[in-house]
């Protein structure tokens, strides 16, 4: 599983041409959101998984921004605990916070991912599941040597979808258009409807003619599968195509 120390979700991304091509496993080191909300709550370890993008929801592994151990990462991964481990087929299903212990009184995770978990400290991890609508898309883990107390948990919750939002920011703005495969003249018109202009207006600010407008406004609603222009104009603000 490509993988790189030195990827840094504040970086441009400079290197990166396609989501292909980016490491699905990115070592964040010091990044600021994470180490102000570590002195908030005071945590070992943390792992954003999953982007709102088709084919790398969570539980894929296919999308993790985190300080975890890289060796701990490639046991885990190498040995497909992924499909194993009690605690993500939990929090697959769940749309509230998963608490490791809770799990495995009722799971026990296999003897490889205790020893690893030990030898690692990956421990007590405390998972919050991102969601938009029905689909648990993504997910913020938390782990720490002790558990959590309530009022962490609680606060952590809180934050857990600003976390992950400000974490794969970057990678939404530069690939979700990309992935979506909106072209230039959609996301012109779904700016310009943004603010509350009619298909006549656009048409005068873009240089489209009204037909073409319209066209690229269903062809976005479309690909964005919402149910009108004002949830396309609302999924393009959420994932970042326009603000």
């Amino acid at each position: 599983m490509p993988f790189s120390r030195a990827l840094a979700l504040s970086d441009p991304l400079n290197d990166v041409l396609d989501l292909r091509s980016l490491p699905t496993r990115r070592q964040v080191v010091l990044h600021p959101f994470i180490e102000k909300l570590r002195g908030a709550v005071p945590f070992d370890f943390f792992a954003v998984s999953g982007l709102d993008l088709d084919g790398y929801r969570f539980g894929s592994g296919h999308s993790i921004d985190t300080d975890v151990p890289p060796a701990f990462l490639d046991a885990y991964y190498g040995d497909d605990l992924l499909k194993s481990d009690p605690f993500v087929a939990a929090s697959m299903s769940s749309a509230n916070v998963v608490i490791e212990e809770e799990v495995y009184a009722e799971a026990p995770p296999p003897q490889r991912l205790q020893y690893l978990a030990r030898t690692f400290g990956v421990l007590n991890r405390t998972l919050f599941p991102i969601r938009r609508g029905n689909v648990v898309f993504g997910a913020v883990t938390f782990s720490r040597s002790t558990p959590f107390l309530e009022e962490e948990i609680a606060f952590l919750g809180e934050i857990a979808e600003t976390t992950h939002r400000v974490l794969t920011r970057p990678i939404m703005d530069r690939f979700s258009a990309q992935t979506l495969k909106l072209i230039e003249g959609e996301i012109t018109c779904l700016r310009f409807a943004s603010l509350g202009k009619t298909t006549d207006e656009i048409a005068i600010l873009s240089g489209y003619t009204p037909d073409t407008v319209n066209s690229y406004m269903k062809a976005a609603i479309r690909k964005l599968g919402a149910d009108n222009r004002v949830h396309a104009i609302a999924e393009a603000i959420r994932r970042g195509l326009i603000s």
